[in-house]
């Protein structure tokens, strides 16, 4: 059934206020829900820091007090809505718990974005960043077996495997080579501004999130994998927002923001397992309908133009978070060479990937590779979840 969000009309803005009471909802119980109900957790409260910070930063460059009123009023809800959504995330989870999530949230979101993108340069960009990821998870749950002295499989339950990706050390490149070429959005497939957008979003919460707690830890290897892991988060940032054509004007972002929430509400209602976390999808896509119809008002008439040019026409297919393994593997056998030269990629080494290297890691091992080591002196082993058979790249095969 298609579903037109320029069609539906949502909850009025003057009806969308809710007390204390209504944000306080209870967490889920990390022991007992669905993996994918806290990746959709996580993934939406991505969007809507991002859809805070975007009206922030709209409103600072708005000389109109009326426009800057209507932000205001709207930004509000959303704030609402952040709070309510990360505030399901239990607090008896550990932040190295909670991280592990992150990253399964960064492999199963980006590998479904990229199996489902159009573009083909857009495609090799999320194939490009889903094997870094993949390899966070991988020493991030050593690092969990090390510290908490247990075993991620409780958190991704199998259904994300754990085991080396592109190799952390390796992930370090120049800034400039960060840079990706911007669609052309007169051109591109209305999909792919909500791929790059949604990615864009989850990584610059992930960024964030690893900036804010890495030191929170008194291990001292602990605080250097987050931030090694953390800086390389930033270069992913760059990787994906370079991706968003910088022609967009401010109103244009403005209505794909808030489409783009209505489409992973309502694709996030759709899928859900947890009736309770369901009806808080329900009710957000509820409240962002009516966001979106602002928005599109706003377009009309301070960038004269209609909407409906630059939005597709119905919502896409849900966005569905679901295994991916197979389609890593062959990621992983295919690509795990790959760096970046400027806004393609290369399998060989070059002079400014090199140069990086060296400056960065000093001539020593980054804490990547000592918490592999420091994990192997504790229990003989690393820790790693291969539900299909042994890794795809022989040489990074148990030994």
């Amino acid at each position: 059934m298609t579903f037109n969000p320029l069609e539906q009309r949502g909850i009025p803005l003057d009806r969308q206020l809710r007390n204390w009471r209504e944000l306080n909802v209870a967490p889920i119980d990390p022991d007992h829900c669905d993996p994918y109900t806290r990746c959709r957790i996580i993934t939406m409260n991505g969007i809507e820091v991002e859809a805070i910070m975007f009206s922030h930063h709209m409103a600072r460059r708005s000389p109109d007090v009326e426009v800057k009123r209507q932000l205001a009023g709207t930004r509000y809800i959303e704030a609402q809505q952040q709070r309510v959504v990360n505030w399901l995330l239990p607090g008896v989870s550990s932040v190295l718990e909670t991280t592990i999530a992150y990253e399964q949230v960064a492999v199963d979101l980006t590998a479904w974005v990229a199996r489902m993108e159009p573009d083909p340069y857009l495609k090799q960009a999320y194939q490009f960043g889903v094997l870094e990821d993949f390899d966070h998870l991988y020493r991030y749950a050593n690092l969990y077996e090390m510290i908490e002295h247990r075993k991620a499989d409780a958190i991704v339950d199998g259904l994300t495997e754990v085991m080396p990706g592109r190799p952390t050390k390796y992930h370090h490149r120049n800034p400039v080579d960060n840079v990706r070429d911007p669609y052309d959005k007169d051109e591109v497939n209305p999909l792919s501004k909500l791929h790059a957008l949604t990615i864009t979003s989850t990584e610059q919460q992930t960024m964030n999130f690893y900036m804010n707690t890495g030191p929170t830890y008194m291990e001292p290897i602990a605080r250097q994998l987050y931030q090694e892991i953390g800086l390389i988060e930033e270069e992913h940032v760059t990787h994906y927002e370079s991706l968003v054509d910088p022609g967009e004007t401010w109103w244009e972002q403005l209505v794909n923001h808030e489409y783009n929430e209505c489409y992973l509400y309502h694709s996030f209602m759709e899928q859900e397992s947890d009736p309770r976390i369901k009806a808080i999808w329900e009710l957000h896509l509820n409240m962002e309908l009516e966001h979106l119809h602002i928005a599109c008002d706003l377009m009309r008439r301070h960038d004269g133009r209609d909407p409906e040019s630059v939005l597709a026409p119905q919502l896409p297919d849900v966005l569905t978070f679901e295994p991916n393994k197979a389609y890593l593997r062959e990621l992983l056998d295919t690509q795990i060479d790959l760096t970046t030269l400027g806004a393609g990629y290369v399998r060989e080494a070059h002079e400014r990937f090199e140069k990086m290297q060296e400056d960065i890691h000093g001539g020593e091992e980054p804490p990547s590779e000592r918490v592999m080591t420091q994990h192997d002196e504790m229990f003989g082993r690393e820790y790693r979840l291969s539900t299909e058979g042994e890794h795809p790249d022989p040489a990074l095969r148990e030994k």
